[in-house]
């Protein structure tokens, strides 16, 4: 378990499915996130990929969120990339950025990382600035990066963060 200031992070579990997969079915989350018609199975298959590490996020005891992450091992580009949704209910009182830096810290002390991106999609001015808050910095767009529910291709943005970057 993972204390932040005002969040706790812990590994998700089978019990949290159905409360992930209601945040992901909201219309403010799903437009980002997706996941087909099944989002206990899209949240599912999240959990049985052995390369993702996925954390409910938790404030006054109940799940509002998770965050995930994955290492890239390769020791000559090794970084660590995450990516998180958030109730919309929640947001706005920096539990996202409180989950960001509560991960950023763990994998910095427990795990030797030195840098992390994150990819959220360009239009997606909410998260962008959000991430911006915790020392994210913008490394470039991704054209074309992802296909939208509308069928089409969308950008995303390139966001990086060194350790010693990190705001509080």
């Amino acid at each position: 378990m993972l204390r932040g200031r005002v969040v706790t992070l812990r590994p998700v579990t089978a019990g949290d499915v159905a409360a992930l997969a209601a945040i992901r079915a909201d219309p403010e989350v799903r437009r980002w996130w997706r996941g087909g018609d099944d989002l206990v199975s899209a949240v599912r298959a999240d959990l049985a990929d052995e390369s993702l590490s996925v954390y409910a996020i938790e404030h006054d005891g109940r799940v509002v969120g998770a965050i995930q992450w994955y290492a890239e091992d390769d020791p000559d580009y090794r970084h660590a990339s995450m990516d998180l949704f958030l109730d919309p209910a929640v947001r706005g009182a920096g539990l996202g950025g409180d989950a960001i830096r509560t991960l950023v810290r763990h994998l910095i002390d427990e795990h030797g990382h030195h840098r992390f991106t994150i990819d959220p999609a360009a239009a997606n001015t909410a998260a962008v600035r959000a991430y911006a808050k915790v020392g994210f910095r913008p490394v470039g767009v991704l054209r074309r990066y992802e296909r939208g529910e509308d069928g089409r291709w969308h950008d995303g943005l390139l966001m990086d963060l060194l350790a010693d970057e990190l705001a509080d």
